[in-house]
């Protein structure tokens, strides 16, 4: 039973609709689950948030389980 979350940028309904069932596809042709066990949800957040709401906890603090990894860190001087 696949639930995948996704945190994202603000998108459009059209390009979550597109990026959901492109990702549903790669779960069923992957994984082969059936598409009635997949659920994915959309958590929209803004840039000025995605520091401390998203890269902190969910990359940073867990840097380990990252399958992968940004090429960006919102908290470097680069």
């Amino acid at each position: 039973m696949p639930h995948v979350i996704i945190k994202i940028y603000p998108k459009t309904e059209e390009q979550k609709k597109q990026l959901a069932d492109a990702i549903t596809e790669a779960i069923i042709n992957i994984t082969d689950n059936k598409e009635k066990a997949i659920s994915i949800l959309f958590e929209e957040v803004t840039p000025e948030e995605w520091p401390t709401k998203v890269y902190k906890p969910d990359i940073l603090d867990k840097e380990d389980k990252l399958y992968k990894k940004p090429g960006y860190n919102p908290f470097s001087e680069d």
